[in-house]
């Protein structure tokens, strides 16, 4: 069975969180271009600190795919003032923890430790912005680690490949069709003074968000982060984002990949579809609830009462969808069938509900236990400084405004059955999808 990150259920918990009540939450912007935001909680005295930088794979240099994540990793190398991993060492004799993640649209780094070591923190983060310090066999050494890595988490995983293979399939122009990690044949090539240029280019304030939250106040952040962060000048060749557009999308594409590592043979399907849009989230929220209505549940969900228990064609069912993008995403399916059910014979099975589906619209009680799961989420939520850190970070990275995402639960609250419809009606065009069949080696030939 496929492993699918951020199936509907998951990404309907960690979107649909809330941003606390406007008084907990605060934002202002100092002189050289950090956004700020600070998320005031003083149950615990711990604080989670995160810098995210608005540069993604997606904002690669042609050629260089790869070089995103790979400079997440040489941030830990050391700066003017700390030699490699030192870092990481002095927020652990801290007591606490820190990493970091690249995604398409963002690279960020966090840390969480108790309250009275968030000015040494900022320090640190501050250190590593503006004074990065890369030894020539410390890149190399690191160009090996990420080609482990993907030889791992990718090279490894019929899955995984076919999901590369599918996406580059989906994205006919849109840089959104790289691998994160990059592609082998060019993550090899990576060189010292390309992850130069990169850090150069993009590691700036004024293309950076500080999100802080936890047990302190807005004032003592705002003190810390101007002695810190404040003195570190604005990079003049900061300009907004500007990438190449999806021309329109009009033919249905199919894959099929073969492997003898398959052990269950699926389908997975993916369809262009539109991310969550500043002042404009409503189809974004319908896409949510969409994608939980069809596959967010193993028992409930369309896809798994027709599929699983109906005509059992399948053992399991997904469907997920994540808006948090700068440009247009995806909406995603995955249908394993029974061992005696030929894909053909599953996927006709999965279109007939669809197609069922929109006809007839979401069952009413299932619409109303979603919305009741939205709004449990909401509560949940509130006990998580890092989630919602993260949630301000990601927003906030991807051109949505502080405003936007405190109003997504009500955004989601908002989405009527007939939206829902609508939404379906607009994105699973088959014309902008990728089927992917993913068979035993054996079975293909």
């Amino acid at each position: 069975m496929p492993r699918m990150p951020g199936l509907a259920l998951t990404g309907l918990l960690l979107t649909a969180a809330p941003l606390w009540a406007a008084e907990d939450v605060t934002a202002f912007t100092l002189d050289n271009g950090l956004q700020v935001v600070v998320i005031e909680d003083n149950r615990a005295p711990v604080v989670v600190q995160m810098v995210w930088y608005k540069v993604g794979s997606a904002d690669e240099p042609r050629g260089k795919s790869g070089i995103a994540h790979f400079l997440e990793h040489l941030m830990f190398k050391g700066t003017d003032d700390l030699g490699p991993g030192e870092f990481s060492d002095i927020v652990e004799a801290q007591g606490g923890s820190d990493n970091a993640f690249t995604s398409w649209d963002y690279t960020a780094y966090f840390q969480r430790v108790a309250a009275d070591r968030l000015d040494l923190m900022m320090k640190l983060e501050a250190d590593r912005m503006t004074d990065l310090q890369l030894a020539a066999n410390e890149v190399e050494t690191e160009r090996q680690v990420i080609l482990e890595e993907r030889s791992q988490r990718t090279d490894s995983s019929p899955g995984a490949l076919l999901g590369e293979q599918m996406r580059a399939a989906q994205f006919l122009n849109h840089p959104y069709g790289l691998p994160i990690i990059g592609w082998r044949h060019e993550m090899e090539g990576l060189t010292q003074q390309d992850a130069i240029d990169y850090y150069k280019m993009h590691y700036a304030p004024n293309n950076a968000v500080l999100v802080v939250a936890g047990d302190v106040t807005p004032d003592q952040v705002r003190a810390m982060a101007e002695t810190h962060y404040g003195p570190i000048p604005a990079s003049p060749d900061i300009k907004p984002r500007v990438r190449v557009a999806e021309p329109p999308q009009l033919a249905e594409r199919r894959i099929a990949m073969s492997d003898p590592r398959v052990s269950e043979p699926y389908i997975s399907r993916s369809y262009l579809a539109p991310e969550r849009d500043p002042g404009d989230q409503s189809t974004a929220a319908a896409l949510t609830i969409l994608a939980e209505l069809l596959g967010g549940n193993g028992t409930t969900s369309v896809l798994a009462r027709a599929l699983q228990f109906d005509n059992q064609k399948a053992v399991y069912t997904a469907a997920f969808y994540d808006g948090s993008t700068v440009d247009d995403t995806t909406f995603n399916l995955v249908v394993v069938p029974t061992p005696d059910t030929p894909l053909d014979v599953a996927e006709a099975a999965m279109d007939a509900a669809i197609a069922d589906f929109i006809a007839k619209g979401p069952d009413a009680d299932a619409f109303a236990r979603i919305k009741t799961q939205i709004r449990a989420a909401d509560i949940y939520a509130r006990d998580d400084a890092n989630g919602l850190a993260r949630r301000y970070g990601e927003g906030l990275s991807n051109g949505l405004s502080v405003e936007d995402v405190m109003s997504w639960p009500d955004v989601l609250d908002a989405v009527t059955p007939e939206d829902v419809v609508a939404a379906a009606k607009l994105v699973l065009d088959k014309r902008k999808a990728v089927t992917g069949y993913l068979l035993r080696e054996e079975a293909a030939q």
